[in-house]
């Protein structure tokens, strides 16, 4: 009943004005700390000696926080270092996790770093790849129609400001670009296993961007 409900909302989204989308600026603190941890992340992780953390955009990649608010989910991301909690990621790095964008239940949309400010969200693609979290994805506190029809807007946003972009992912998809030119993880034995955000929210996204022209997402061998 849910993935019927949701494809309905997917088919008028597809439909839906796009023209415009507001966004709120909520920064999460970049201080010199987090440059200086995202700069040694880029070098260590990916071999990549950069002056300012910067990216240049290829992709975006879709994600739920499984946190059920807004506040939760922003501090979550708000701090430069990881918090004791994530011991799981602590070894590759201090540097906390983020994402450019966080979008509300309610469909507001949060911009939490610069858009080319690198943030790690995505392991082996953070260089090349905008983030947009979605506060919720839990069983209760599913992701929204509003939250969708609010994905649908800032991504068309995205693709327009950032022609170069050519993939829209899911989180739980990342592993498929394993071998691909954009991904590089030196180490082969860091990788997470993830669901978000979900496969049915996924394909309501790529139904409502058909028009972006997605490059196809790598097969697993």
């Amino acid at each position: 009943m849910l993935k019927f409900t949701l494809l309905i909302c997917f088919l008028g989204c597809m439909f839906c004005s796009c023209k415009s989308v507001t966004i709120v600026d909520k920064p999460i603190v970049f201080d010199q700390e987090r440059e200086a941890l995202s700069l040694e992340y880029m070098s260590k992780r990916y071999g990549l000696e950069k002056d300012k953390a910067i990216i240049s955009p290829k992709m975006i990649v879709v994600h739920w926080t499984a946190i059920p608010s807004l506040e939760q989910s922003y501090n979550a991301f708000k701090d430069s270092r990881l918090p004791g909690s994530r011991a799981d990621i602590t070894s590759a790095s201090s540097l906390n996790v983020s994402a450019q964008f966080l979008v509300d239940q309610d469909g507001s949309i949060y911009r939490l770093l610069p858009e080319r400010t690198m943030a790690r969200h995505v392991i082996g693609l953070n260089h090349c790849a905008i983030g947009i979290e979605n506060v919720g994805g839990t069983a209760d506190k599913p992701l929204t129609k509003k939250q969708l029809k609010s994905n649908i807007k800032l991504i068309k946003y995205l693709k327009k400001k950032y022609p170069d972009i050519d993939y829209l992912i899911g989180h739980y998809e990342y592993t498929l670009f394993e071998g691909h030119p954009l991904w590089l993880e030196i180490d082969e034995k860091y990788r997470t296993k993830k669901t978000d955000p979900g496969e049915t929210f996924m394909e309501g996204l790529r139904a409502a961007t058909t028009t972006s022209n997605w490059e196809e997402i790598p097969v697993k061998n």
